[in-house]
């Protein structure tokens, strides 16, 4: 059986390089047959500054907004990250939709495709992992940093190279693995 990767897109901005990115990485995982991706956009999702008058580990959901998430999140077996770097940190978006719930990532594997500047989004993705840790996940020390995206992107696709997809491919080898070792953990 397929692992359920959920492709986050992390930006919620027009014009974010993240779209084509995101795009270019669920046709990569499409062409490994262990895994079955689906794609989430956090712009779609339009969640609103976190509204729950409850504590999310309660999973008492009080909006529909929220249910829907959570439907979304649970849904998945795994997750990647498509993030960019703001200020060396991750946008808002995405750590609002973390925020929003708790149990419902617990003891998934989580891996990270980042872009940026030099860096390739390396500040935002460690700080991303402590807030994943911290949710019970299992961020993956191997990721996928893209410097200078925007530049690789031709006519609204970004176009990869050898050293990204084998970047791609050491992650999602790495996901598998974790993915396997995490399953039982989940099932109680």
């Amino acid at each position: 059986m397929a692992i359920k990767l959920n492709i986050i897109v992390c930006s919620t901005r027009p014009g974010r390089v993240g779209l084509p990115v995101a795009r270019w990485f669920e046709s990569a995982v499409k062409k490994d047959s262990r895994f079955e991706p689906v794609f989430v956009d956090l712009a779609e999702v339009g969640l609103p500054i976190f509204d729950e008058p409850q504590h999310p580990s309660l999973q008492q959901y009080a909006h529909a907004h929220t249910k829907a998430w959570s439907k979304i999140v649970a849904s998945g077996d795994a997750y990647v990250f498509v993030l960019p770097e703001y200020d060396y940190f991750p946008p808002a978006a995405v750590v609002n939709a973390l925020s929003y719930l708790v149990k419902e990532w617990g003891y998934k594997a989580a891996g990270i495709v980042s872009y940026g500047g030099v860096s390739g989004g390396l500040r935002s993705a460690q700080a991303l992992k402590l807030m994943l840790t911290a949710l019970r996940m299992m961020p993956l020390p191997e990721g996928v940093p893209i410097p200078f995206a925007g530049k690789q992107i031709e006519d609204g696709t970004f176009v990869s190279n050898e050293l990204i997809d084998t970047s791609v491919t050491t992650m999602l080898n790495e996901l598998a693995k974790w993915d396997g070792a995490l399953s039982s953990l989940r099932q109680k």
